[in-house]
């Protein structure tokens, strides 16, 4: 971003009616991005409407990408409509598809404080009046999501799955699966479970598909803002509560299982307060194997990026590694004994 800083300066200028805009600080590379590049930068603002200093993130595409992964523009769209909802995302402020800026499509938002990494989060520690706050608060953010349905000329580009999300997601993985050339025992095992035993299609919602301890911003015990859009889409609510509570994102903090941070009980009461629909464990269990093998699907997409020779990196490389220990979750949780009709 560095060579293009000029362009970029000059773009924000144009799209915010400014008289001139100037970088007060360099731009820095902000860690976890592993899909996405996302840089830090300050940014004078002179004239105009929004004159004055903005802290800003801007966020670009990777050299390469996961298949399942929204264009810039789209996550854009994503997080206006999530912003325009009250859902406490970092405000969206500019979009650009124009490859002279930058080479790649961006978009700038507002920089909000906190922590988002998990391995610090769930370290942090919290009294419990603390960690059931944050964990209502993450129920809350999730209700406003999930009132969010699909209506004409609202995110019309994302697809109205035409089965049920539990089938749906079943045939995307075994897709995804098999254009990665890497059979997976394991993961067929689990993904012939998840189709034997799919639960009923319930309501049809906005999922952000990726509501997670490390996707969450915390400043001080308090969440300040839900981040990374690029997998939302429609879908079971129950999947994103599920992705929240799953073993594999509670980065060593088993006795908290929402996320590492909270307990399952106040995440659910807080969720059905905001949306007057109860929580079913048992469907939370299914989503849950569901989780793990998704991310299965997605660690080896990423290992490919790198072993494929589309992008060095040595945290694509690594990512593949924890495809095991998820598989090994996967098979817990789908033991013989857990088949539909099966002796207990």
């Amino acid at each position: 971003m560095h060579e293009g800083l000029e362009r970029f300066c000059a773009f924000v200028a144009g799209a915010s009616e400014a008289d001139g805009v100037t970088a007060a600080t360099p731009p820095i590379v902000l860690s976890g991005g592993a899909i996405q590049e996302n840089w830090s930068v300050t940014l004078d603002v002179g004239g105009g409407p929004q004159a004055g200093r903005h802290d800003v993130v801007v966020r670009m595409d990777a050299p390469s990408a996961v298949a399942a992964s929204h264009s810039r523009m789209r996550e854009f769209e994503l997080l206006r409509v999530a912003f325009k909802a009250g859902v406490m995302v970092p405000e969206p402020l500019w979009a650009c598809d124009d490859h002279r800026v930058l080479g790649r499509p961006f978009f700038v938002m507002r920089r909000v404080g906190g922590i988002a990494a998990g391995h610090r989060l769930v370290r942090i520690d919290r009294t419990p009046e603390q960690a059931r706050a944050l964990t209502v608060q993450l129920a809350e953010q999730l209700a406003r999501i999930h009132a969010i349905r699909p209506a004409a000329g609202k995110l019309d580009f994302l697809d109205v799955p035409d089965e049920a999300p539990a089938l749906a997601g079943v045939r995307a993985y075994r897709q995804a699966l098999d254009a990665l050339g890497d059979g997976s025992p394991g993961l067929e095992w689990a993904l012939r479970w998840l189709e034997l035993s799919a639960p009923p299609p319930g309501d049809l919602v906005l999922c952000h598909q990726d509501f997670r301890t490390g996707n969450l911003m915390v400043d001080d015990h308090r969440l300040t803002g839900v981040l990374d859009w690029e997998f939302a889409a429609w879908g079971d609510p129950t999947s994103d509560i599920a992705w929240l509570c799953a073993h594999c994102w509670r980065f060593g903090r088993d006795d908290r299982p929402v996320g590492g941070i909270g307990q399952r009980g106040d995440l659910y009461d807080a969720y059905a307060a905001a949306t007057g629909r109860r929580v079913e464990p048992a469907r939370v269990r299914y989503w849950e194997v569901m989780a793990h093998v998704r991310w299965a699907v997605i660690a080896l997409q990423q290992a490919d990026r790198h072993l494929s020779g589309r992008e060095t990196n040595l945290e694509l490389a690594l990512t593949g590694h924890v495809v095991p220990e998820l598989v090994f979750e996967a098979a817990l949780m789908t033991g013989l004994d857990q088949w539909p009709g099966a002796r207990t």
